[in-house]
């Protein structure tokens, strides 16, 4: 079974937007954006929500040969490559090759990826992850920590969600961001259900927002 794996680029209070929506502060410079490419480069499916999506979709084009950049022109085509499955209520249907549209998060069907694929999942955005956090469907957490403190926003990681952390990687860069990797070691055990303690096991609604 491959992994499940959340990464995300968040500020030193956990925010990955601020109260504004701005995250600007979180650009990585070449050498974090050449680290990020080399975890990203095995993986083979993205799962999103729509919001992030359509942060991401300046991927689908981006990385043409002229661009001075080698990390971007790298990352481009380490996304476009892969697969990707978008959730959202309102599209219908992505410009995106490679990609398709799931109305609901269904843990049971995730579950059934992680068995059939044979390249490591990524899942982007904080809400969708926060929903396969609690699901218990996360193998790992990966972490770059911005060297700013932005006072409130987008929380990177869900409330009311327990989870012991192993960590199993620690790097610091040039810049004073740090890298943390995590392996999960327990999840609330929601994965096709959830237990009542006195019944059968209850369904979960994982719908999200448009």
């Amino acid at each position: 079974m491959v992994k499940l794996i959340y990464t995300m680029i968040t500020s030193l209070d956990g925010y990955i937007a601020d109260q504004h929506g701005e995250f600007d502060w979180s650009a990585p410079d070449e050498e974090v954006h050449a680290f990020i490419n080399g975890l990203e480069r095995p993986i083979g499916t993205y799962l999103l929500g729509r919001r992030m999506y359509e942060v991401m979709r300046f991927w689908d084009t981006a990385g043409a040969a002229s661009d001075p950049l080698p990390v971007i022109r790298d990352y481009a085509r380490i996304w476009q490559a892969a697969d990707k499955v978008v959730y959202s209520t309102t599209l219908d249907r992505v410009p995106s090759v490679k990609t398709r549209v799931e109305r609901t998060f269904d843990p049971a069907d995730v579950l059934k990826l992680k068995f059939s694929a044979d390249r490591d999942i990524s899942i982007g955005g904080a809400e969708l992850a926060g929903q396969a956090l609690a699901a218990g469907l996360v193998d790992e957490v990966r972490l770059f920590l911005a060297p700013v403190v932005v006072g409130g926003g987008k929380r990177s990681l869900p409330d009311g969600v327990r989870l012991d952390m192993e960590l199993l990687t620690e790097h610091r860069f040039t810049s004073d961001a740090v890298y943390l990797r995590y392996r999960t070691l327990s999840s609330p055990g929601i994965s096709l259900g959830r237990e009542t303690g006195d019944g059968p096991a209850e369904a979960v609604d994982f719908r999200l927002p448009s």
